[in-house]
This record gives structure tokens, C-alpha cells and sequence, in this order.
């Protein structure tokens, strides 16, 4: 006889920690090919760029600072967030908890590289001619994904 509250548990834990595999193995084998290539890109085309970039800030970039102390301060702040959002998916259901699940999954992985590398490797490159979006990778895929389908899921059950 299984216990409900243990499987949700396990269940939830599996499903962020594959989230956070697949972005580990693709930002480790963009690291070990940008050094077995001397930093070359790993990927070029008219409208996609795979290379290495090491992000010292938040999302996109942004809040890039040289300043260790705010560095630090931010890494906590995004670590209470992440606990409050593994918090959310045990009281959730349905959509919204994939969601989350997609989320945590993805924000685990950024912090992982915060702490351990103090910065995340970003490597997705997406332009149009001269114009680029921010350079990105696997976890913000995810954490995109989970943040529409939560605005998603908001939007249909605020209908009804």
C-alpha cells in the first residue's frame, strides 16, 4: 500500500529534477565544446547562433553587476523564490502545477550555475539580420514555458 502524499512527492521531485538534467547536459556540453574548440562558435545560421556567453546577471542579462554582495543578494533572493514556488506545486493541481514544476525546474538550474560558476552559461542566439534577442538557454526555455502556461491556465479559469 502506497502513500498518496509520497507519491505526489516523488512524482513532483522526478519531474523538476529531469527538467534540471536536460538543462544541466545542455549547458555542459556547450561548455566542454566551447573549451575543446578554443571558445568558436558551436553553431551558425541566418537566424539561430549556438555560443557560449556567460551571464553574471538575472534573465536576459539584466542587473549585470560586478558587485558581490548584490550578486549574492540576488542569488538568495531567487533561491527563496524558488522555494516558495516548490511550495506552490505541492498546493497546486492540474496545469498550473506543471507549470510551476517547469519553472522550478528551470530556476534550479540557473542557480545551480549562479553558485557554482557565478554566472549561467547562456548559448542561444536567435536574431533576424542585424537584430538579437537575449542570448539565452535550456532553463529559460522552461521557465518561459511554465510562466505562459501559467498565464494561460490564469486566464481560462478567471473566465469562469
Amino acid at each position: 500500500m502506497s502513500n498518496p502524499i509520497y507519491s505526489k512527492f516523488i512524482r513532483n521531485f522526478f519531474l523538476i529534477f529531469f527538467v534540471f538534467i536536460i538543462d544541466r547536459i545542455s549547458k555542459q556540453y556547450v561548455v566542454y565544446y566551447s573549451k575543446e574548440n578554443f571558445g568558436l562558435d558551436i553553431f551558425n545560421s541566418a537566424y539561430l547562433n549556438l555560443s557560449l556567453t556567460w551571464n553574471g546577471g538575472v534573465a536576459f542579462g539584466l542587473l549585470s553587476i560586478e558587485n558581490n554582495y548584490i550578486y549574492n543578494l540576488i542569488t538568495f533572493l531567487i533561491f527563496i523564490i524558488i522555494v516558495i514556488i516548490i511550495k506552490m506545486i505541492f498546493s497546486s493541481q492540474n496545469l498550473k502545477k506543471y507549470s510551476l514544476i517547469l519553472v522550478a525546474g528551470g530556476a534550479i538550474g540557473n542557480i545551480y550555475d549562479r553558485i557554482f560558476f557565478n554566472a549561467v552559461p547562456d548559448f542561444i542566439d536567435l536574431h533576424y539580420g542585424n537584430f538579437h534577442w537575449f542570448i539565452f538557454n535550456v532553463a529559460d526555455i522552461f521557465i518561459t514555458i511554465g510562466i505562459f502556461l501559467l498565464i494561460i491556465d490564469e486566464v481560462v479559469t478567471s473566465k469562469k
